[in-house]
């Protein structure tokens, strides 16, 4: 028991130290070479490290007995906090959407493509490690927590694998007769990306609300207690 607590309290730590340093790298390049896609990964980088160091709070606290105030244990604190990174995650995204919006209409936004892809190749090498990392452990420890931080560096693996690709599209359109459409790439990715990535968080949220509401868990679930 005492190993899957210092497993679980390891791998959360991980979580946040490698959240901070893809933050601070990533907003530091998305300003440097002015693109809303980078910073929105460094943005999101950056809400991680707080949500990761939420996690970790939580994971303690669950752990503590039952008391007068609390006869039933702390337990709920797991869907409470998962319910909070959700809508953090949401929030989010629906402001990178509106920033890429209005980017979009006041005519693009021109990027060194050949810089964001480094940034992007990185990033993606970085958050599958992580990925992997938590996948294993949330194999051996059951953590609802690991579940969570786990689907937020699947989420940040996917949106710099896009950012790889369509900074790659955006480096080939300079190329091309299109050229001057290039400077769309940046925003249009971002309304993309965004579109796609919120629904993860309402998911996680509506999971995390159903269980604070003590709702019935899912079939599948129902089905292997009984």
């Amino acid at each position: 028991m005492l190993m899957l607590i210092a497993r679980e309290n390891m791998a959360l730590t991980l979580s946040a130290i490698a959240a901070g340093l893809l933050a601070l790298v990533g907003i530091s390049w998305g300003l440097w070479i002015g693109s809303l896609v980078i910073l929105f990964d460094g943005a999101y980088s950056l809400v991680s490290v707080v949500l990761s160091l939420l996690s970790l709070y939580a994971a303690r606290v669950i752990r503590r007995p039952a008391c007068t105030d609390y006869p039933f244990g702390r337990g709920a604190i797991e869907p409470l906090v998962i319910a909070v990174k959700g809508v953090v995650i949401a929030l989010v995204c629906l402001l990178s959407m509106v920033s890429a919006v209005i980017a979009l209409v006041e005519g693009g936004r021109a990027v060194n493509a050949y810089m964001a892809m480094v940034f992007a190749a990185v990033s993606v090498l970085g958050c599958l490690a992580v990925w992997l990392y938590l996948a294993w452990v949330g194999k051996r420890v059951g953590s609802g927590l690991v579940v969570a931080e786990r689907r937020q560096w699947l989420m940040d693996t996917v949106l710099s694998a896009a950012v790889l690709v369509g900074f790659g599209v955006g480096a080939w359109l300079e190329q091309t007769a299109w050229s001057a459409l290039a400077v769309y790439a940046d925003p249009v990715m971002m309304v993309l990306i965004s579109a796609y990535f919120i629904v993860v968080p309402v998911k996680m949220t509506a999971g995390a609300v159903r269980e604070l509401m003590l709702a019935a868990p899912p079939e599948a679930v129902a089905d292997e207690v009984h």
